[in-house]
């Protein structure tokens, strides 16, 4: 007998839902695209019970006639889709046809629709894929389709559903996302009979975004735009293979997840790793490790150089050139950046990507021959470093001036005293750089540039480098002093340690919170003026669920307005100036499967994310007996070898591997 056979249309549609419907947010998601793609300009969601009891989206778009309603509930039926050359060049959000197909097939659906050129609406009743019902109805211009019991004859994948919270959070984000995506819209959300998000059409991105997440939340953000001109049919061009707009955070606006990320390709939300790490390139050296910026990201790119059809959600999608588009990405946050004044605007090119040797030699020289500021010649190595090309051909390059300190707006020149003082500026200027160029061997032009000779590299340690055991580690550690100002050296009986300043003082920190929220002794610290903070839709929707274990740790918060909240205090160790990141960062990460969690690891999270932003920073000098004591503190510590986010605290070189390293053994 055969093994092989066809799966009857049931079956198949259950299994097409399972990759196309996960949660009720995977619902609204492909009916609120449906509504955008069918030329609605208001569009209502209505949620009760997080989706799970009834999610109605309602919309003014141009409707459906009787049997276009009918049909639309077959499996791959779709009004997007005419050829498979089309396929090579999607517009639409929707188009595989496969979704109304999907949700009717696990939940109770009731679909009105009315075209303007029909003298009555339609009414679709469909019950876990059956067909029950079909006639006439009143209905204005555009469908409604409403969704009730979800997963009502699948109690296996009901089951995996989270909480009524958790849902809810989601359907809120997902709104927020194509909200953002298209301020020409009307959007309002109702959860369980109560506004969370009502949005009047808008004039562009910036003021939607004003909408959305408030006045303070702008004032953080910074315009990234690299469209040389207003954008046409026929403006890509390889040069420039995708337009990238938007906003993106200044770096004092920082959290510890992508969460706050909202990525769009061609309109379309997706959550895209490629775009994800070109985001945070952009921030190479601004940010430290495991922090990421806030975004609102919008990439244009060609249709024939996107593949949207590579995941049955449409959530992820493959670039024709990703490395063009990641570039495209990176360098427009980096000039973002630069117009800011957070990074050189030389820097907005990767520095190891050099087309012409030649001219990049000859523009340094000119940056250096043309600056009105002394160079300190005393100093070389802290304002200037030698960058050798690969080993059959060193070339001498001296960068220009470095920028100043990121958290300074940088400026071309400096003004000069009036008077005689100039010309000596000047010609000071001149003598060191001729010096420095003597010093250095400077080139004079392209074709006097001089090779070094070739020289042994170094042997790198890396391979000895190793985190450290806590059971190795002794009371006598020693410091010695600090690497970039971020890193403690020091020595113990087994050979040379370094310790990360930041993540030792997180975890000295995260315990400290621990301990006084376990005896319910917070300690804090009242601000003298109370410092308001808008939260976006989804925020809201989180913090009744994380008010009372924030207070726990030393914050007073007080609900005010719509979705406005004060700080009143804040935890002792917590800066005044991050209270407001801090919030943020708990009601982003507190979401989705954490609501549903156990209140210890809310609690974790919490203080975790509060270690984070009290902890000693990066590039900060510290005195000899502040290094004493963070070590100190460590050591007694629950585990002073990780990090409250699970990074290594301190790695090791042996005196036995060092010896090794210069062959002594």
């Amino acid at each position: 007998m055969s093994k092989i056979r066809v799966l009857p249309d049931h079956l198949s549609n259950l299994i097409a839902a399972g990759e196309v419907v996960e949660r009720p947010a995977s619902v609204a998601k492909e009916l609120v695209e449906n509504a955008i793609d069918a030329g609605a300009t208001r569009i209502v969601i209505d949620v009760e019970s997080g989706g799970r009891r009834l999610l109605k989206i309602t919309d003014d778009g141009e409707g459906m006639m009787r049997d276009d309603a009918v049909l639309a509930f077959e499996r791959h039926a779709t009004s997007k889709i005419t050829s498979a050359e089309d396929l090579s060049a999607i517009a639409t959000l929707g188009f595989r046809g496969e979704a109304l197909a999907s949700i009717a097939s696990v939940a109770r659906v009731e679909l009105i629709t009315q075209r303007d050129d029909t003298p009555a609406g339609t009414r679709v009743v469909i019950e876990g894929g059956r067909m029950r019902d079909v006639k006439d109805a009143a209905h204005p211009r555009g469908t409604t389709i409403a969704v009730r019991d979800l997963f009502f004859n699948t109690p296996a994948r009901r089951k995996f559903l989270r909480s009524e919270a958790t849902e809810s959070y989601h359907l809120t984000n997902l709104v927020t996302h194509y909200a953002l995506a298209h301020p020409e819209i009307n959007f309002t959300l109702t959860n369980n009979g109560r506004e969370t998000l009502r949005v009047a059409p808008a004039k562009d991105l910036r003021e939607r975004a004003y909408q959305v997440f408030g006045a303070q939340f702008l004032d953080g953000l910074l315009e990234v735009n690299n469209a040389v001109s207003e954008p046409t049919e026929t403006s890509f061009s390889l040069p420039q293979i995708a337009r990238v707009r938007g906003f993106v955070s200044a770096p004092r606006e920082r959290r510890t997840s992508r969460d706050a990320q909202f990525l769009f390709v061609n309109g379309r939300f997706v959550r895209d790793r490629l775009i994800g790490r070109a985001l945070s390139e952009g921030y190479r050296s601004i940010l430290p490790h495991g922090v990421y910026p806030v975004a609102l990201l919008f990439i244009d790119v060609p249709l024939e150089e996107v593949d949207v059809n590579v995941h049955p959600a449409k959530t992820e999608v493959r670039f024709r050139r990703a490395a063009a588009v990641a570039d495209a990405v990176r360098e427009a946050v980096r000039a973002g950046l630069a117009s800011a004044g957070y990074v050189a605007a030389g820097e907005t090119r990767d520095a190891t990507a050099v087309d012409d040797v030649g001219s990049d030699v000859e523009e340094s020289a000119a940056a250096i021959e043309t600056t009105t500021e002394p160079i300190n010649a005393a100093r070389p190595t802290q304002s200037f470093e030698l960058r050798a090309a690969p080993q059959q051909e060193r070339i001498g390059f001296v960068p220009p001036e470095p920028a100043a300190p990121a958290t300074e707006p940088l400026h071309a020149t400096k003004e000069l005293p009036t008077g005689a003082a100039p010309a000596r500026a000047i010609h000071a200027a001149e003598a060191e750089n001729e010096e420095l160029r003597a010093a250095i061997q400077f080139p004079q032009t392209a074709t006097e540039v001089k090779a070094f000779p070739d020289l042994p590299p170094l042997d790198s340690a890396i391979k000895f480098v190793r985190e450290v055991a806590v059971e190795t580690l002794s009371s006598n550690i020693r410091p010695l002093g600090q690497l970039d100002e971020s890193f403690i050296i020091a020595t113990d009986d087994e050979g040379l340690l370094l310790i990360d300043q930041h993540v030792a003082h997180e975890r000295v920190l995260f315990d400290k919170y621990r301990a006084l929220e376990a005896s319910r002794r917070p300690e804090s610290q009242h601000m003298l003026i109370p410092e308001t903070f808008d939260l976006t839709p989804a925020q809201a929707g989180a913090f009744d669920h994380v008010a009372e274990e924030l207070e726990s740790y030393g914050f007073e918060l007080m609900r005010l307005s719509g979705r406005t909240v004060a700080i009143k205090s804040t935890p002792a160790d917590l800066p005044a100036s991050e209270a407001r990141n801090v919030l943020a960062e708990v009601l982003d990460t507190v979401d989705s499967e954490k609501k549903g969690a156990a209140r210890a690891t809310l609690r974790d999270e919490i203080a975790a994310s509060l270690a984070c932003h009290a902890a000693i920073k990066v590039n900060m000098p510290l005195a000899p007996e502040k290094m004493r004591w963070l070590i100190d503190r460590l050591l007694t510590t629950s585990s002073p070898t990780t990090c409250p986010h699970g990074r290594p605290v301190i790695l090791r070189l042996a005196t036995q591997d060092i010896l090794k390293g210069f062959h002594r053994i």
